[in-house]
């Protein structure tokens, strides 16, 4: 596994549309090779101006062309709300894309909700099932936001659920980020995946991208300094098999320590 990539765009709107792009063709590829990919997306801005390009552009004839009915779609995290609450990573992606590209029921695996009263651990065991029984156990792109803090998915900069490597999903009760109650796939999920896309835009995010990414160590025997990232952030904890990218717009990646790395 080589290291992270990173390809920095101009603003926000154009970080979505190269996102878009490739997002196409990789899972047009792994079709042709006779692969039903397994994908779990994420919320937020640049994940919702995506969903909604990859519905504007599906059956354009200039554009890479995906068997949506053979994708099946997961997600890291969930805010343990009404499953039509408005702050549910869910809700966004079925309006803007699952829904107009005729997704099937059956290949959307939502994270459990808290419709009917169903309380939070319930949540996590449903989810637990749901990946156990329809999961192939790696997934072929796991895509991510990244918080001001670093957080990904719902992990927090030293949250316990950072050291649980025994569950697959896990639950959260006190997330320094409303709303408190969630549930999150855990670190070694995360990392079960061919592929690992990061998204990242504006200039609040730019410090936990470059902590991220690299941070100095200075080395008393050599007199120099080597660079790791700083896996004090979860946002440095998760990589791809096969490759990690980290797609910024040029605000996200103006932390000096991103730098280096720069490319598209």
């Amino acid at each position: 596994m080589s290291g992270p990539s990173i390809e920095v765009f101009p603003d926000a709107a154009a970080l979505a549309e190269k996102v878009t792009d490739r997002l196409l063709a990789y899972l047009a590829a792994l079709q042709d090779t006779g692969i039903t990919p397994h994908l779990s997306l994420t919320g937020g801005t640049i994940a919702d101006a995506m969903h909604h390009e990859v519905a504007r552009r599906h059956s354009r004839p200039d554009v890479a062309q995906v068997d949506w009915q053979r994708v099946h779609f997961w997600w890291g995290d969930e805010r343990f709300v009404p499953s039509e609450s408005t702050e549910r990573n869910a809700r966004q992606a079925r309006q803007a894309m699952l829904a107009p590209l005729l997704v099937p029921p059956r290949h959307i695996h939502e994270i459990a909700s808290s419709d009917g009263g169903r309380l939070l651990d319930s949540g996590v065991a449903e989810y637990t099932g749901e990946l156990t029984h329809h999961w192939p156990g790696l997934f072929d792109l796991v895509m991510l936001g990244v918080g001001p803090d670093g957080h990904v998915a719902s992990l927090f900069p030293g949250s316990e659920q950072l050291e649980n490597t025994g569950d697959l999903v896990a639950a959260v009760t006190d997330s320094p980020k409303p709303p408190s109650e969630r549930i999150t796939m855990t670190l070694p999920t995360l990392n079960r995946a061919n592929a690992v896309w990061f998204l990242a835009s504006g200039a609040e995010k730019a410090n936990a991208v470059g902590r991220a990414l690299t941070e100095s160590h200075p080395d008393s025997y050599q007199g120099t300094s080597t660079v790791v990232a700083d896996t004090s952030l979860p946002a440095a904890r998760v990589r791809g098999r096969v490759s990690t990218t980290w797609f910024l717009d040029a605000a996200a990646a103006s932390d000096p320590p991103s730098r280096p790395h720069e490319g598209n």
